[in-house]
């Protein structure tokens, strides 16, 4: 089991909403092996002296092309150790909600300048979910319980302070 006691990666991520409450989710894969594939939030590590905020906008501009958002606040923060690419990823994530105009329509580009060696050898391409398709989905999605934390979201609105996700290592 991995020591998450020590050097965590910060990273920001993006829980993106349509004008239909639609959420964008990046479909990854193991850059060897297309079967080992999940859905998940656009977003990344914090580089330099970027705030979480600038890491979270930067990122989503870097994988998605959208740049016309509206950053909220952080909904929730999650603890997370997984493999990938030959190594282990420990991980500090926050969550931050944000809105755009665009409509699920709009395809993002995911092979802009942006994207790093790594992510064009495992990003397969993204897609907006509804609520609906994502609780009737049998795929594997991060952060868990992706539906039910949006369908509260939905019911209560943002939470008064971020809600601390249940640590997660695969």
């Amino acid at each position: 089991m991995p020591d998450l006691g020590s050097e965590l990666r910060k990273v920001a991520r993006v829980v993106l909403l349509d004008r239909d409450d639609r959420v964008l989710l990046l479909h990854g894969h193991e850059p060897d092996d297309r079967s080992d594939d999940w859905w998940f939030t656009p977003g990344g590590g914090v580089e330099g002296d970027e705030t979480r905020e600038q890491a979270a906008l930067r990122e989503l501009a870097e994988e998605t092309g959208i740049t016309d958002v509206e950053l909220g606040p952080v909904l929730w923060q999650r603890t997370c150790s997984f493999p990938f690419d030959g190594r282990r990823w420990d991980q500090d994530e926050w969550y931050y909600l944000a809105r755009t105009a665009a409509t699920a329509d709009v395809r993002p580009e995911l092979h802009g300048t942006g994207l790093t060696d790594l992510e064009r050898r495992s990003v397969a391409g993204a897609r907006w979910w509804t609520y609906r398709e994502l609780a009737d989905a049998h795929e594997t999605v991060y952060p868990t319980r992706l539906a039910e934390l949006l369908n509260r979201l939905f019911d209560d609105g943002p939470p008064s302070r971020p809600l601390v996700l249940d640590t997660e290592i695969v």
